[in-house]
């Protein structure tokens, strides 16, 4: 008799009844992005699949991480990934509420100046200065080939272009100044363009694309939200994940002047993106309820054909999930690679989509009424 056949693993329900297309949208912010990762977890054992990815810089590798393996590896290679780039700064017995954790945070991000960080980026043996110009060493300040290397060994770059999961990333032309978007709907993506989206300068080097050189695109925009948007076809549930939040407390120190600089100067342009792109629907679906209330006679119009087909769009639920900083984080926190602080952010991101989903209802309300809005339904 022969054996019977193994049976399919149960179908898991998702917390939320969902559209045509889940996005998740992932913006750069370096070590925070154990935050994502956390997320993405969370949102796994809540049984959301995600059928469409967009990143950029940090985002853009754990996008590719996601977008490059089966559903039942995703979690674990992003275990590895972050584990690999905090091997080098394990966790540190201070308490979290004690100033000494503030000093071993600055600390761990001084470290990581001085010696890179394990399976991302290395210091160059020799100063910018002194390389021949034009050289990456003469470019910038480290060596971005162990990322290389590890993004080799983590993704399955088959996968990742012929799979599931759509993929997006972000970079911009050295040269030209124009942001561009590698999606994997439109072309076949490699280790380059993942590269490309988190070569921040000074500290990493352009990446060469077919002759064009390309750095981080968080220099233009730092989340990918615009281009997941304007390629929409069907209704949608969008997770953006924010690494900065737009509002905090007041600055005590100059640690915390350095830090709220670059919340804002990160924060900013997403909020303008977020809060334009989501009332210019509000307004395009006004348009569309009073032209459904127009005669007969003037369907036909041609100027109420071009107004149809301007405000024609499918609905979106934009769902944010921000990671707000513990008081003692400063100006160096996307730097700072310690395995404790990772652990941490990660706890974080599942924390984050855990507060959302105790209010689930209100997105599927929004879902099941096909409207268009955003939340933020974590705590602050």
């Amino acid at each position: 008799m022969a054996d019977a056949e193994p049976s399919a693993p149960p179908r898991r329900t998702p917390a939320m009844p969902l559209p045509d297309c889940v996005a998740l949208v992932l913006q750069g912010g370096g070590a925070l992005g154990s935050f994502q990762a956390g997320v993405i977890e969370a949102l796994d054992e809540a049984a959301i699949a995600v059928d469409w990815v967009a990143g950029i810089s940090i985002g853009a590798v754990n996008a590719a991480i996601i977008a490059g393996n089966p559903p039942e590896r995703r979690i674990e290679r992003l275990r590895a990934f972050w584990d690999m780039v905090t091997s080098a700064l394990p966790s540190l017995p201070v308490s979290l509420h004690d100033p000494a954790r503030e000093l071993a945070h600055e600390w761990s991000a001084a470290m990581v100046m001085w010696t890179g960080v394990p399976g991302f980026f290395r210091p160059r043996p020799l100063p910018p200065m002194l390389a021949s110009a034009g050289s990456p060493g003469a470019l910038s300040f480290y060596d971005s080939a162990p990322l290389a290397a590890t993004l080799e060994t983590l993704i399955d770059w088959d996968l990742l272009n012929d799979g599931p999961v759509r993929l997006s990333v972000g970079a911009v032309n050295v040269e030209t100044g124009n942001f561009r978007y590698f999606d994997t709907e439109d072309e076949r993506i490699d280790v380059r363009h993942i590269m490309a989206s988190g070569a921040l300068p000074p500290g990493l080097p352009p990446v060469e694309i077919d002759g064009s050189w390309y750095w981080d695109g968080g220099l233009v925009s730092n989340t990918p939200l615009t281009h997941v948007l304007d390629r929409q076809q069907v209704p949608m549930l969008v997770f953006q994940v924010d690494l900065f939040a737009a509002a905090a407390d007041r600055p005590q120190t100059i640690m915390d002047v350095l830090a709220r600089e670059k919340e804002i100067r990160y924060s900013s342009r997403t909020r303008q993106v977020s809060t334009e792109r989501m009332r210019l629907r509000l307004e395009r679906e006004a348009i569309r309820k009073v032209l459904a209330k127009l005669p007969p006679e003037l369907h036909d119009d041609p100027d109420v054909r071009a107004l149809e087909a301007q405000a024609a769009e499918k609905p979106v639920s934009l769902v944010h999930l921000i990671y707000r900083a513990n008081a003692w984080e400063g100006g160096s926190r996307d730097f700072e690679f310690s395995h404790r602080s990772m652990a941490e952010h990660w706890h974080a991101g599942g924390r984050a989509v855990a507060q959302t989903m105790a209010n689930a209802r209100l997105i599927a309300r929004n879902i099941q009424d096909g409207r268009t809005a955003a939340f933020d339904l974590t705590a602050r």
